[in-house]
């Protein structure tokens, strides 16, 4: 485990880079991560998140098909906010464990 500053925010994070305290995300961390991915997160980005972050504190097993139907994007439209491993990144941005759906 190692510890990352973002936002002036130091945090834990595990070796794939993602947070070990959903607790410690807010908005301005999840935009210096997005950075990292290469990404510029839109009002629509945190829209995902935000129901990312909800689903995980159920305890709902995340996956691609499941923020699919949603109803804030389609797969294809997840795709395009995510590129190259839309549930993985996202998930990362949004400061919840990497699902075990992914590899």
């Amino acid at each position: 485990m190692a510890t990352k500053t973002y936002a002036g925010v130091n945090v834990d994070v595990t070796d794939d880079g993602y947070l070990t305290d959903p607790s410690q995300w807010n908005k301005d961390i999840a935009a210096e991560i997005a950075r990292e991915e290469g990404i510029e997160l839109t009002d629509k980005h945190f829209e995902v998140l935000t129901f990312l972050r909800a689903e995980n504190d159920k305890g709902t097993q995340l996956t691609i098909r499941m923020v699919g139907k949603s109803g804030i994007t389609d797969i294809k439209g997840l795709y395009q906010l995510f590129p190259a491993g839309p549930l993985k990144k996202s998930s990362r941005i949004a400061g919840i464990p990497k699902p075990t759906s992914c590899v």
